[in-house]
């Protein structure tokens, strides 16, 4: 009996395991990699840009740029029904009518561009470097992707945070009704203060009603970051609070973003296609160098004449060269070409500045938030502290119920400065990460 009471026992436990399990699973439960994850996977921007990426890929071939020759085959019929009317020297006069003569014809032909004044070969260079731009641009707007969704979701965990503290100052605020609404039934309150604490806890459940709000707002938001077909599906977060990494190195932030901003990488591009329109125009101070061949078949099909019909089959070949003397806009072209290279090194120049003042800006609200996130924490504790001795004279009768409520609003705005300031750091190392390039790390890749 011990054995099978043992038995039952173990499997009571196990399935009480099981239901846990299913319930857990019933809901998603997301971090922020998952997170990011389905995003990459289903975000509309993402899918649009990589297909864009990929027309880019497409384009960069031997026979977009020109290189290959072109082939073309054709066939034709054409017909003419003529009256003719002939004087010979003689003085007669020959007259034909209804005379349908036809000619049919096929061939295949062969062009090709051998030399172009290196124009072929800018082309090319140039689809390369279209190419790459495009790779670029896909990071981008990977990049620009991951930081908006962890903000989105570090706001959901903020929120989320709020929401507790407003449901913890609602408690607070019941628990000063119940007191109150007691002391007046006894008449040891005044309708006042029983009034007055009625109005202060509907304040507070009001505040909670609007944070539920905000918190669906958020929660919606997250999943049309990740293009949830239900954007109101419940979203069950693994993370409650907003941890951040106090141990970011400005210098060391700044190696990785001369090397790793996607940002900064674009003018250089940009301005490698201003040089190469450049040679495009310079191409045309070249020759250029044209071949052709061809096989084709003829036959026509007379109505009068000597013949009833002809035809030829056979080979043609033909080498074209030349050279353009003159062209009134090739000079302006240069010039505009040349304004062009240079406004591009100007924009790196100018973007590289932009970078070094977002960093800067962005260092320096990244470690005052720090420093206020201690502060804030030494406030909690002490208001805290400070709501604790209120409560307990109020229940001594020894403090007024407003006083209460000042302590009760000092705990709570202390708590949301508090979280407020640890959602700005996190927006700051987001920032950082991303100036950087390093917000790929948040993938956990």
């Amino acid at each position: 009996m011990k054995i099978n009471n043992q038995i039952m026992k173990r499997l009571f436990y196990s399935a009480i395991l099981i239901v846990l399990s299913c319930s857990i699973h019933a809901q998603d439960v997301y971090n922020l990699k998952r997170c990011i994850e389905t995003g990459l996977l289903q975000n509309y921007d993402i899918r649009i840009i990589r297909n864009e990426q990929l027309i880019s890929d497409n384009n960069t071939t031997l026979a977009n740029a020109g290189y290959l020759p072109s082939v073309d085959l054709n066939a034709g019929y054409s017909g003419t029904l003529n009256n003719t009317e002939q004087k010979l020297t003689s003085g007669e006069t020959d007259k034909s009518s209804n005379i349908n003569n036809q000619n049919l014809n096929a061939g295949i032909n062969l062009s090709w561009t051998v030399f172009d004044g290196f124009k072929i070969q800018t082309n090319y260079n140039r689809l390369k470097e279209l190419q790459q731009i495009g790779e670029i641009n896909t990071r981008i707007t990977i990049e620009n992707f991951i930081a908006g969704l962890s903000t989105e979701y570090y706001n959901y965990i903020q929120q989320n945070m709020r929401l507790d503290n407003l449901k913890y100052a609602v408690k607070l605020s019941r628990e000063r009704l119940r007191i109150v609404e007691a002391r007046y039934q006894i008449g040891s309150s005044s309708r006042l203060d029983y009034q007055q604490a009625r109005v202060d806890f509907n304040a507070d459940s009001s505040r909670l009603i609007q944070q539920y709000e905000v918190l669906f707002t958020s929660r919606v938001q997250l999943n049309k970051l990740m293009s949830v077909p239900d954007v109101e599906q419940q979203v069950m977060l693994v993370d409650t609070v907003i941890n951040y990494n106090p141990l970011l190195n400005r210098e060391d932030i700044w190696i990785k973003t001369k090397s790793s901003n996607s940002l900064l990488k674009l003018p250089g591009h940009f301005k490698r296609l201003s040089e190469l329109d450049l040679k495009n125009i310079l191409s045309q101070n070249y020759p250029y160098l044209k071949l052709n061949a061809g096989y084709g078949y003829t036959r026509n099909i007379y109505d009068t004449g000597s013949y009833d019909w002809q035809q030829t089959m056979g080979f043609n070949y033909g080498v074209t060269i030349g050279m353009n003397l003159f062209n009134g806009n090739r000079k302006r072209q240069k010039q505009n070409a040349k304004l062009e290279i240079e406004n591009r090194q100007l924009e790196t120049e100018q973007l590289e500045l932009s970078i070094k003042t977002s960093l800067a800006n962005m260092w320096m609200a990244y470690q005052n938030n720090m420093q206020l996130v201690n502060l804030e924490k030494e406030n909690v504790e002490t208001a805290y502290a400070n709501y604790d001795i209120a409560i307990d004279r109020y229940k001594l009768g020894d403090l007024a119920g407003i006083e209460l409520r000042e302590a009760q609003n000092s705990l709570l705005a202390a708590e949301e400065r508090l979280v407020q300031s640890m959602y700005n750091t996190k927006l700051c190392e987001i920032s950082l990460y991303q100036l950087s390039g390093q917000i790929i790390s948040y993938t956990g890749y």
